[in-house]
């Protein structure tokens, strides 16, 4: 039996770690070709300093099922964009899935620091790596995704549309960052639904990225160590949840109803039956809301 993505060309725009990387190798096993970009590669590495690269993500898509196609590229850089979608469309004619995950922040935020106190350059440099990349992006891809209808395209960001809309996240840069990424889905939304295809914005709940985990000391097989400092822990989830739910988004040929929408990883398994790689279903931002804000003791009954 084929795979359900199998002959699709997908482009995962930031997807050297985290919930790019888990998206990426989502898309590889339902059988998708997969353009990886980013700035660390095995040769260097970008300001991050850390160990993943691009080269490894697209190795993994490949032993999913796929085909992963490494190409290095910073998303600042309007020619290098350009060339990258200029190379996907002589090699493979068309783009189905474009995700734009592309955000490079987490070393230039200062937690609940007012705007007059945080560091401006960081903070305008936050918001051109988290805002300014998926237009660019955006910009140079859509027109070949748009050679063939049903194309999707996923805006990645932190935080559902309800629940941003009445909380205010880590601070203005972080805030302005996240709220930027959902309405760009909205708008694409209505620039794109017109001309067949299909744009939404998708947040991972409390995902386990490598930086995360490294952050609490723990490794995937060991993360629930973490719980006794972190009791909430307990509702996260891997990046393969998020991959999993952009998958299911792209081969579901009625994924037109969720045009311009706010989706969330927890949300969509309980939509398409998908589940995290232990066989659960945390629904983290409906948790966060009823149990973590509200100042409930932690507990994942009923929402994992």
């Amino acid at each position: 039996m084929p795979e359900p993505l199998e002959g699709k060309v997908a482009l995962v725009a930031g997807a050297t770690r985290g919930a790019g990387r888990g998206i990426a190798v989502e898309l590889g096993a339902a059988g998708a070709t997969v353009y990886v970009t980013g700035r660390s590669t095995r040769a260097r590495r970008s300001e991050y300093d850390r160990p993943e690269t691009i080269e490894d993500t697209a190795d993994l898509v490949t032993a999913a099922g796929g085909r992963g196609i490494a190409v290095p590229v910073d998303h600042l850089d309007q020619a290098a964009v350009r060339a990258l979608v200029e190379r996907v469309a002589r090699e493979q004619g068309r783009l189905d899935v474009l995700v734009n995950d592309i955000w490079g922040g987490e070393k230039l935020f200062e937690w609940d620091t007012p705007v007059w106190e945080h560091d401006l350059d960081n903070g305008l440099r936050l918001l051109r790596l988290a805002v300014e990349t998926h237009a660019v992006t955006s910009h140079h891809a859509l027109p070949l995704l748009l050679r063939h209808p049903g194309g999707l395209v996923v805006e990645v960001t932190d935080g559902t549309a309800d629940y941003n809309r009445d909380t205010y996240r880590v601070n203005l840069f972080y805030d302005l960052a996240k709220a930027s990424v959902l309405r760009m889905a909205f708008a694409l939304g209505h620039e794109l639904g017109p001309r067949g295809a299909t744009a939404v914005a998708l947040t991972p709940g409390w995902m386990r990225s490598e930086i995360m985990l490294d952050a609490f000391g723990v490794g995937e097989d060991d993360w629930r160590d973490a719980l006794e400092r972190v009791p909430h822990f307990a509702i996260s989830e891997t990046p393969r949840f998020t991959g999993r739910a952009v998958a299911a988004l792209a081969a579901d040929p009625g994924v037109s109803r969720f045009n311009g929408q706010s989706l969330s990883s927890g949300g969509l398994a309980r939509v398409y039956g998908f589940t995290d790689l232990d066989g659960s279903r945390p629904d983290a931002w409906r948790y966060l809301r009823e149990v973590q804000d509200a100042g409930r003791p932690a507990d994942v009954t009923g929402y994992r």
